[in-house]
């Protein structure tokens, strides 16, 4: 009998994670959760409303049902609490389809790990990939808008501007969101993000319906260029280290520095990697060796580029659950 280990069989850690993320995915391309967001139904019911045949439908509900993303009673099928996370109905008022439909598109690029391996590095990054599929910038980005959503609370939260602050940098800001919650946060507050091109394809009509197009501005164009202006009082630098070299992160770290005025603060999100890895952070890192050649960093190794670069000793504040990632803020020498 299998059992959570796989210890019984070990090509059923094989075989059973690819038909849980195949179905879960089919799932969020079909709208299932979706479809049962307002309560169970039947069979027949379930599969017109999915546009599928009733026999796919129910292979693919019976399997959701062993996942716990279902359940089965007289009335139908129904989503479960966890199934929440694909409707919006989730305590946290996120819906993480997006992320859904992100694997699907992504999902050939694992094909590509074995050769990653060798090399050491991808045939292309996914920067590259994403030039030659102009979808996958729209599909990326509302994935990184699901998961913002999810972080935003803890960031205001947890972190306060300097007192007067006047001018935030958020560098990698794509969807715009955190700019807008610390602007709405903080009245006297106006927002500069920089991001790729294909990253803020929906950031302006966000701004837009946020009514905060004359308080956010756009500066599309790569972060690593270092045109962002001066005079800042925050920096935000969120889930964008582990995109980027060492050699590189310490590069945008000392233009933060020399960006910002003393007692400024800069607000780093990031997966920070310890020793041993843990099982996340090291299929974390597998992955970014297959889309960008790079990998998460360790409190220390931030620390030691921040205190070199005018900052203070920073504060580390570990978000919950684990798949949060940590914050780690520091500030500006006087």
């Amino acid at each position: 009998m299998w059992n959570d280990e796989g210890a019984d069989l070990p090509m059923v850690d094989v075989y059973l994670p690819m038909m849980k993320a195949a179905a879960l995915i089919s799932a969020g391309q079909l709208r299932l959760f979706e479809a049962l967001a307002d309560g169970p139904l039947p069979l027949p019911e379930l599969a017109r409303a999915i546009g599928a045949s009733e026999f796919g439908a129910g292979h693919l509900a019976d399997f959701l049902v062993a996942l716990g993303y279902l359940t089965q009673t007289d009335a139908g099928f129904a989503n479960t609490a966890r199934a929440g996370w694909f409707t919006g109905k989730h305590a946290s008022g996120v819906d993480y389809t997006a992320g859904l439909l992100w694997t699907a598109e992504s999902w050939s690029l694992m094909s590509n790990l074995t050769a990653a391996v060798r090399k050491g590095a991808p045939a292309k990054t996914l920067w590259e990939s994403m030039e030659e599929r102009p979808h996958w910038g729209p599909v990326f980005s509302s994935y990184m808008h699901a998961f913002a959503q999810h972080l935003g609370p803890d960031l205001l939260a947890k972190v306060s501007l300097p007192d007067g602050a006047a001018r935030l940098l958020d560098l990698g800001g794509s969807h715009g969101l955190h700019s807008i919650a610390f602007c709405r946060r903080y009245p006297g507050l106006d927002a500069v993000i920089v991001d790729l091109p294909s990253a803020l394809t929906k950031t302006a009509a966000t701004l837009a319906e946020a009514k905060l197009s004359e308080r956010i501005s756009l500066r599309p164009g790569n972060l690593l260029a270092g045109d962002w202006g001066d005079g800042y009082d925050a920096v935000f630098y969120l889930s964008v280290a582990h995109n980027q070299t060492a050699d590189d992160n310490r590069a945008v770290i000392a233009h933060v520095g020399r960006v910002l005025r003393p007692g400024g603060l800069l607000l780093i999100h990031e997966y920070l990697s310890g020793t041993p890895l843990d099982l996340y952070d090291a299929a974390f890192r597998l992955t970014l060796l297959v889309e960008t050649a790079t990998r998460t960093y360790s409190f220390d190794e931030l620390s030691s580029w921040l205190t070199s670069s005018g900052f203070e000793t920073p504060t580390r504040i570990d978000l919950d659950p684990r798949e949060k990632g940590s914050l780690v803020v520091a500030k500006k020498k006087g």
